[in-house]
């Protein structure tokens, strides 16, 4: 193989490796947190006191409990109605609703 088709390699490669660097930059900003949406264990990380972090809320929908959705989601996630029949919508803020005993 000559050199310049060694170079050309190389240079194939490191632009890949750029590309798929920038395509997953591109794709982790484009997430937020979202509060309120999980089910119980299946949040993110820092589901509030009492939880340490993924998988550890205890309460579905919890409002101190978020998860990562795309940019511009949460707040248009459908959810069940609260057991009082009350609206539920997530948060990019903490919430004070179901949150365990």
């Amino acid at each position: 193989m000559s050199n310049s088709a060694k170079t050309l390699a190389v240079a194939g490669a490191v632009a890949a490796a750029l590309t798929a660097s920038v395509t997953t930059t591109a794709h982790a900003q484009a997430k937020e947190k979202c509060y309120g949406v999980s089910l119980a264990g299946q949040n993110d990380c820092a589901a509030g006191p009492g939880t340490t972090c993924a998988g550890t809320s205890t309460v579905d929908y919890q409002g101190n409990a978020w998860t990562l959705v795309d940019a511009g989601t949460c707040d248009k996630i459908e959810l069940p109605k609260t057991a009082d029949g009350g609206a539920r919508a997530g948060s990019l803020e903490p919430l004070d609703r179901d949150l365990p005993a």
